[in-house]
């Protein structure tokens, strides 16, 4: 039998167990039964962020965004692409710092779009500035345990 992960679903932000043979079968949430896996990033408020941080034992890699942001705009299907290819092993997320100023604060954003990538609760890599999916990709899988 493989060992169970918590995850937490992008929708109602509940804590699920999911054995890791079954991450890459699309589970479903145990508590609104939707997918915990949606091929693209989840918007995070401070509430549902911190939730993710503590909770999800998958690495979850955050844009910190603003809709003003010309190169967030510019990244963004490109982010889209990377979420649809890191998950089920990562779970992808954004976080808008306008709308969300007290977390741009907590991780002293200084410039968007800035990717912040996090293990086990604890920032291991920090990116600023638009990248290609590509580029998302394999900078995530450098700074992943295997």
């Amino acid at each position: 039998m493989s060992e169970a992960l918590h995850i937490v679903c992008p929708h109602c932000h509940t804590t699920n167990r999911v054995r890791t043979d079954q991450l890459g079968s699309a589970p479903d949430c145990g508590s609104c039964k939707k997918p915990l896996f949606i091929g693209k990033p989840t918007d995070l408020d401070v509430a549902a962020f911190d939730k993710h941080l503590q909770r999800n034992q998958i690495p979850l890699l955050v844009d910190f965004w603003a809709p003003w942001c010309g190169p967030c705009r510019q990244m963004a299907p490109a982010y889209v692409q990377a979420a649809g290819q890191l998950e089920p092993r990562v779970r992808v997320a954004k976080v808008d710092t306008e709308a969300h100023q007290a977390l741009g604060a907590r991780y002293q954003i200084r410039s968007i779009p800035t990717l912040a990538l996090f293990v086990n609760g604890r920032e291991v890599a920090r990116q600023a500035g638009a990248m290609g999916a590509a580029d998302i990709v394999r900078w995530v899988q450098q700074h992943t345990p295997r």
